[in-house]
């Protein structure tokens, strides 16, 4: 955590996006507890509750209009022209702008099967189109990069225990589970994201425990613009034309997946502050 107060400096625009088809569940309410704390905390805050909102999660050439149905459909070349002419769907169309309007991405769904909901990979999937999230008329991958200057919080549920997602446990660490979001598409585009906020054994939650996971998730979103984000590497800067890791970057024994996050040492540069901070 940095030096800087967690109490905000100034109004901050924050998008929560949450994805559960219970109105009733667990992430409900902590997607209604996020959007009430920010709010006292003098945020402005909008949402997009994917089952409400009856999101249509697969990508096909509804989503490009203007598409002759006689050509073949290259997604990335028909979403680039779609995007840079302005010729989206509507309901596209309003959720870039919501990512545009933010400050911060909060994401907040269940962990089903070892992923995201397939509705909200739907909505990464539909918006974050080429020519607005990645692609050659934006900035390059792993940087700042299209997306750049906001921050960005997961907030999971899981029903398993605590100890199943540890180094040893037979899940893999939640950091690996999750990589494939907080850095193939988060950092992607180049939001910078914090260490994930996760609630264990959520079958059966106690009341007691829940009250516990809130008090925790408050001093999270309290953080949103204060903690210290992973400190993912920048492609620019530490990988060669291959797109590999350039030797003796990392720590001796260091492997894996842990290859992309820039030791202790060196964390003081590994993204850029925020635009928004």
């Amino acid at each position: 955590m940095t030096i800087e107060s967690r109490t905000p400096r100034q109004r901050r625009n924050i998008l929560v996006v949450t994805a559960h088809p219970e109105a009733s569940s667990l992430n409900a309410a902590l997607t209604a507890f996020a959007v009430e704390h920010l709010r006292a905390a003098g945020h402005a805050v909008r949402v997009s509750d994917l089952y409400a909102m009856k999101w249509k999660a697969a990508v096909d050439a509804d989503d490009v209009p203007d598409h002759p149905a006689d050509r073949r459909l290259d997604v990335l070349a028909a979403h680039e022209e779609a995007t840079l002419a302005g010729r989206l769907t509507p309901d596209v169309d309003a959720e870039q702008e919501k990512v545009r309007w933010s400050d911060a991405v909060v994401l907040q769904f269940p962990l089903w099967w070892f992923s995201v909901p397939a509705i909200l990979k739907g909505w990464f999937d539909r918006v974050f189109t080429n020519g607005f999230a990645h692609g050659p008329a934006v900035p390059p991958p792993y940087t700042e990069g299209a997306l750049g200057g906001r921050r960005a919080l997961v907030s999971v549920t899981i029903g398993a225990r605590e100890s199943a997602f540890s180094d040893r446990g037979v899940h893999g660490r939640l950091a690996d589970v999750l990589h494939p979001v907080q850095h193939g598409l988060l950092w992607f585009t180049g939001m910078a994201p914090l260490d994930p906020f996760a609630v264990y054994g959520t079958v059966d939650l106690p009341a007691e425990r829940f009250e516990a996971a809130k008090r925790e998730y408050g001093r999270r979103l309290d953080g949103l613009f204060a903690d210290e984000p992973v400190p993912f590497r920048p492609l620019t800067d530490e990988y060669d034309q291959d797109m590999r890791l350039r030797p003796g970057l990392e720590e001796p024994g260091t492997t894996g997946l842990d290859l992309h996050v820039r030791p202790e040492e060196h964390r003081d540069s590994a993204h850029p502050p925020s635009s928004a901070a």
